[in-house]
């Protein structure tokens, strides 16, 4: 049964819960505060009686002195015994009317002798026989004559009675009342609980599977007070992080599949080539000997090309899981030096460009992977060259700023439209759409140079506009943590 009642309990609502908790606790303070005011009126009466009969003895007393008798003062349904005490032992006088006694006169004469023992006013409360409840009190009229009197105790119990009947009722009625109109109040107060219980239901049927999935529901309301507010508060900041956690994963998503739709796509070219060379090859070993040397000279070239595509993604691959597996050697080098090597073999290999080199301090040693750092200079300077007409000029200054050591890559080409500069660092992806991989290369080396810095803990950064492209390299000095400035 018990159990039954626990689980019938836990399966109402919150408000109702509530309520009952709230309707038993002021049953609890119903009662004390009934008992308490009952206690204090019944005893409050009975002083009342017992004063009563005090006073009508004292008038009672001084009759039977003088008269020998309680004419006149008498009150109605009261009991009175006059007792003549000898050696301790009370005898009873004939009374003046029988009605004066009742059927049973036994704890009227154990309270005489009582008092004649103790020889003081005595007070007891009997249920006399016939009777019903009454208030005894013994006093010595005078030596050797004890008066007995007794006040019914009926008014009192009437009285003590209604208070009870009026309290139950109206506690009854008032607790009611709370129940009632407490759970209507805390449903209301709870409403904002359940408007968010709502939302979150909504969310749940909502499809998060989308790549562009967004929660289109807010626990919105003013309601509830300051802590249904703060809940709201942090629930609404969930959902805002939720949104933002999804937003990311979509962008992830998007990315991924271009990701895999440009390699895919960057990988289908040369291995078409190399398949077309190979059957070349094939044919010309059978039929044209002295076209072999050719054709295989293009399938090593496409497969060599397939090669760098390939690395440049698996350097990527290392660079995005960072946290497993760390691509850098990193070692104290000079930086400057690095520089002019990349320089020299730009002036090497792109005659057609002219290079100025400005270092300001004649060594720069800087703590970092000399070969990657190296592939990032080697990148952009390529940048700068393929993306420019023949004899653009070309720049690379190296300046220490606080804490940071900075390694500006310029060109005087026609610039990154506006539009572009916020994507040229995307892997696969080319300003110029219509320009073949031959020349403009696979489109992933910004995206190599600038996963690289940033495992250096640097960054680079871009300013453009037509006459001028600038790439400026960030990166952080010994004994400066990196990302700090």
């Amino acid at each position: 049964m018990i159990a039954r009642l626990r689980r019938a309990y836990r399966g109402m609502r919150l408000g109702t819960r509530l309520a009952l908790g709230l309707g038993a606790l002021a049953l609890v303070v119903f009662a004390v505060v009934g008992t308490a005011l009952t206690t204090y009126m019944r005893d409050y009466l009975s002083a009342q009686l017992d004063t009563q009969l005090a006073q009508a003895q004292i008038a009672q007393s001084k009759s039977i002195a003088d008269d020998g008798t309680l004419s006149g003062k008498k009150y109605y349904s009261w009991f009175y015994a006059v007792y003549d005490v000898s050696r301790g032992t009370p005898e009873l006088r004939r009374p003046e009317d029988p009605a004066d006694l009742p059927k049973d006169v036994d704890d009227f004469t154990a309270l005489a002798s009582a008092q004649s023992a103790a020889h003081t006013e005595l007070l007891r409360t009997e249920h006399l026989r016939g009777a019903g409840t009454y208030r005894l009190r013994a006093c010595e009229v005078e030596t050797g004559v004890v008066l007995v009197s007794a006040a019914p105790m009926e008014d009192i119990e009437d009285t003590v009675g209604q208070l009870i009947t009026i309290q139950v009722v109206t506690f009854a009625l008032a607790l009611l009342a709370l129940v009632v109109f407490g759970r209507r109040m805390l449903r209301r107060g709870l409403k904002p609980l359940s408007d968010m219980a709502s939302t979150a239901h909504g969310i749940a049927s909502h499809n998060l599977t989308e790549s562009a999935a967004r929660l289109p529901l807010r626990a919105d309301g003013r309601d509830g007070g300051p802590e249904v507010d703060e809940l709201r508060t942090a629930f609404n900041t969930m959902l805002e992080h939720i949104d933002d956690s999804l937003a990311v994963r979509a962008q992830a998503e998007q990315r991924l599949r271009r990701f895999v739709a440009d390699a895919s796509h960057e990988l289908r070219t040369p291995l078409m080539s190399v398949r077309g060379y190979a059957d070349l090859f094939q044919y010309a070993a059978a039929n044209a000997p002295e076209e072999r040397d050719r054709h295989l000279a293009r399938l090593r070239a496409e497969a060599a090309r397939m090669g760098i595509l390939l690395d440049d993604l698996l350097l990527l691959a290392r660079l995005d899981a960072a946290e497993v597996e760390a691509p850098l050697r990193l070692e104290d080098a000079d930086l400057v030096e690095l520089v002019q090597q990349a320089a020299d073999a730009f002036r090497a290999s792109r005659p057609y460009h002219p290079l100025t080199v400005t270092t300001g301090p004649e060594a720069l040693e800087v703590r970092l992977d000399p070969q990657r750092v190296r592939q990032v200079l080697d990148n952009l300077l390529a940048n700068a060259a393929v993306h420019t007409p023949p004899g653009t000029p070309v720049s690379v200054e190296v300046v220490v700023a606080p804490g940071t050591a900075l390694v500006r890559i310029a060109d005087a080409g026609p610039g990154i439209p506006p539009e572009d500069q916020e994507r040229v660092f995307d892997r696969f992806y080319r300003v110029d759409k219509a320009r073949s991989r031959d020349r403009g290369g696979s489109g992933l080396g910004l995206a190599v140079a600038q996963s690289l810095v940033r495992a250096h803990g640097g960054r680079i950064e871009l300013n453009s506009e037509p006459g001028a492209t600038v790439f400026t390299v960030r990166l952080p000095l010994k004994g400066v943590v990196p990302g700090g400035r």
